[in-house]
């Protein structure tokens, strides 16, 4: 039987997210998507991640299969929608899921949505109900995903690091 979880990513894990990064950077820009074709995110995001506690990777049978951030409290490129409006104001208390993920190994095996469904559970257990997650608009894969994991589409949001539209999604738990 396979084992598959999620746990918060440390330092010995650096190289297996910046190898699924770089893979996912390559595997949008074989689609035509310009997102993560600039130096975003880099090795230094991703540890600054882990030093912070807030990366997270899905292991499959003892071997890091994908990875995310999850971002806890206001996420500053959440504060202004251009279209839209989140259903409980830009400053609730949230969490937010970025960065998400899968090694090219295991992709097409629905992992990504075993991933989010953890930082899902994650989120609950440490009080936020309210979770965001935005992809850009030409990442269809990403928007099915995220869809069929429960969230709504809110609007859309400008991010300040790739400074790229990008539709925005919300799901309230309980």
């Amino acid at each position: 039987m396979t084992c598959i979880y999620v746990r918060k990513a440390t330092e010995k894990d650096l190289d297996a997210i910046s190898d699924i990064i770089n893979a996912g950077r390559g595997f949008l820009k074989e689609q035509g998507i310009d997102q993560w074709q600039g130096s975003y995110p880099s090795r230094d995001d991703i540890k600054r991640d882990v030093d912070n506690g807030i990366a997270y990777v899905l292991e499959v049978d003892g071997k890091v299969a994908g990875s995310a951030t999850l971002h806890l409290g206001i996420d500053p490129d959440y504060l202004e929608m251009e279209e839209g409006e989140w259903k409980y104001g830009s400053e609730a208390h949230y969490s937010a899921i970025h960065r998400v993920a899968v090694s090219n190994n295991y992709r097409g095996q629905g992992l990504a949505y075993k991933l989010i469904s953890g930082l899902l559970t994650i989120s609950g257990l440490l009080g936020f109900k309210d979770v965001r997650i935005d992809t850009h608009p030409k990442n269809k894969g990403m928007q099915h995903i995220i869809v069929n994991s429960g969230f709504t589409k809110r609007g859309i949001i400008r991010t300040k690091i790739e400074e790229d539209d990008r539709f925005a999604y919300q799901i309230e738990i309980h």
